[in-house]
């Protein structure tokens, strides 16, 4: 039986959302009836904080043209410096594509509340723009 083909409609992005803050709030782009790109992703995690370097660095050579962190902002409910600590994971992260030969630029983090379906739509609209524009 020959193998399916499946167009390839736009980068393939991987999200790293938050279990009680961003997740619904990616969730509400479907009860809104908004669209994204299909080829978006979604994990979510407790904590963004909690997310290794390591596992952006794989999911970049695992085929994914870009991660998102969809951090908690200032609602994190399990560290009162989430932010900050996403941040440095992501700095650490983008540090480990360069040097493994990838460019940094393919991750990218904001905070996503839980009624914020337009911006992370937006978001997910400009970040496949650059990926696009990074001859993915």
């Amino acid at each position: 039986m020959p193998e399916a083909h499946i167009a390839r409609t736009g980068p393939r992005i991987l999200v790293f959302s938050t279990n009680p803050i961003s997740d619904p709030g990616i969730d509400l782009v479907g009860s809104a009836h908004m669209r994204y790109q299909p080829g978006v992703v979604t994990i979510p995690v407790p904590c963004s904080s909690g997310i290794r370097p390591s596992w952006l660095l794989h999911a970049i050579e695992a085929g994914f043209d870009g991660v998102f962190i969809a951090a908690d902002g200032g609602d994190c409910a399990f560290v009162p410096d989430c932010t900050t600590r996403t941040a440095k994971i992501v700095d650490t992260a983008q540090k480990l594509l360069t040097e493994h030969g990838h460019d940094p630029q393919r991750i990218k983090m904001a905070a996503i509340c839980s009624v914020c379906a337009e911006p992370f739509v937006n978001h997910m609209e400009k970040f496949s723009a650059a990926l696009e524009a990074l001859e993915v």
